[in-house]
């Protein structure tokens, strides 16, 4: 059953997931995935109150050489740095070219979860970077509420690797991150496959499926 899965779903998210029934469906399914011809519309809760109604991220991500095996941001500084580095020593995946990553997000609510704001947002990743939602989420100062990795006190690089000072006005404070990051402990991180749109790879039908956030 394993090999019949189209594609996965990004670390402790939620949602729907495409299987093939049969191989010849699985190599079509996997064509439309690699040529972007599926829509995928996530569903998120973010920390603090976004202000723009809706928005478009177009920052470049790659291999963090600093919080391996994460991802950042990509920046001339960091890939400068990248050139003292050694592939043997830190792997050839560190050493790969930034990829062009793009989200587009729409604001459904402005909401008060245990008395701290947060933002539900229908987020759609154009380029389907791994990690790419939770990364440009962090990056605009917004981070995924419940995200252990990229959100506040995460494992990974803080701001999807940015400076403070490159955050929007609108940031989310640390006061309010770690007050959310409090109140969610131990609970699913807030992002949810909410829908997913393609064309039948046999019947040439155009389908879309929807299955609503548990959150």
């Amino acid at each position: 059953m394993d090999k019949m899965v189209v594609h996965r779903l990004g670390m402790d998210t939620s949602g729907l997931v495409i299987f093939a029934r049969t191989n010849a469906a699985l190599r079509e399914l996997n064509s439309l995935f690699r040529t972007r011809k599926v829509t995928r519309k996530y569903e998120a809760l973010v920390c603090g109150h976004v202000a723009q109604d809706s928005g478009s991220v177009d920052l470049p991500l790659m291999r963090d050489y600093e919080y391996p095996p994460y991802m950042r941001v990509s920046t001339d500084e960091h890939q400068r740095a990248l050139i003292a580095l050694n592939q043997e020593e830190v792997g050839k995946k560190i050493l790969e070219s930034p990829k062009e990553s793009q989200t587009e997000y729409v604001v459904v609510s402005r909401e008060d979860m245990d008395g701290n704001d947060v933002s539900r947002l229908t987020l759609t990743s154009i380029s389907g970077r791994t990690h790419q939602l939770n990364v440009h989420c962090a990056a605009i100062g917004h981070p995924i509420v419940g995200d252990t990795v990229y959100g506040y006190g995460g494992e990974a690089a803080a701001n999807g690797g940015l400076d403070e000072s490159a955050l929007p006005e609108d940031k989310a404070s640390a006061e309010l991150q770690q007050a959310i990051a409090s109140a969610s402990a131990g609970k699913p991180m807030c992002v949810h496959a909410k829908s997913i749109s393609f064309r039948h790879p046999v019947t040439k039908e155009d389908l879309s499926f929807e299955c609503s956030a548990p959150f």
